[in-house]
């Protein structure tokens, strides 16, 4: 895998004028059928891949602990901080697939992780500063999980 980082298909830049050589000499692979335009092999998803992958991140713990935040706001409040939270992650989701290529939206490179977003979009020391808080925020998350399942066994 180390070998094909260097190789990317970068034929769209023909018209550029930009020579397709890699670093290391070796040809490019540029057969669009099995390649996307940087190189890596194609995505095979579907529509019902995507949907069925966006069910089982929405539907968790926040989806069945729903009913119990509304009952305790009411009425008036519980769907009007549903759909104010709702717009947020719209919000938010939408950023980060502004993210998905850097610099130019249809030829930038893709940023295959969020830490690789974080590295092209600000450098630096923001990288080990998110990485930090990604895993305090991945430990925190299984500490509280732990609890409130230890919880529900008493």
């Amino acid at each position: 895998m180390v070998e094909n980082l260097s190789r990317t298909n970068l034929s769209h830049r023909r018209d550029f004028g930009i020579e397709e050589e890699a670093i290391d000499g070796e040809p490019l692979q540029t057969d669009s059928k099995f390649y996307d335009d940087d190189g890596r092999l194609k995505r095979t998803g579907t529509v019902w891949t995507t949907s069925s992958h966006i069910i089982t991140a929405v539907v968790g713990s926040g989806v069945l602990s729903l009913a119990w935040s509304l009952a305790q706001m009411g009425w008036i409040a519980g769907p009007a901080v549903m759909v104010f939270f709702s717009v947020i992650a719209l919000y938010t989701s939408s950023m980060l697939a502004d993210c998905y290529r850097c610099g130019d939206s249809d030829f930038g490179q893709r940023n295959y992780t969020f830490m690789d977003a974080v590295s092209n979009i600000l450098g630096g020391n923001s990288v080990m500063i998110c990485g930090i808080v990604q895993y305090l925020n991945l430990f925190g998350s299984a500490i509280g999980y732990t609890i409130a399942a230890s919880m529900s066994l008493m």
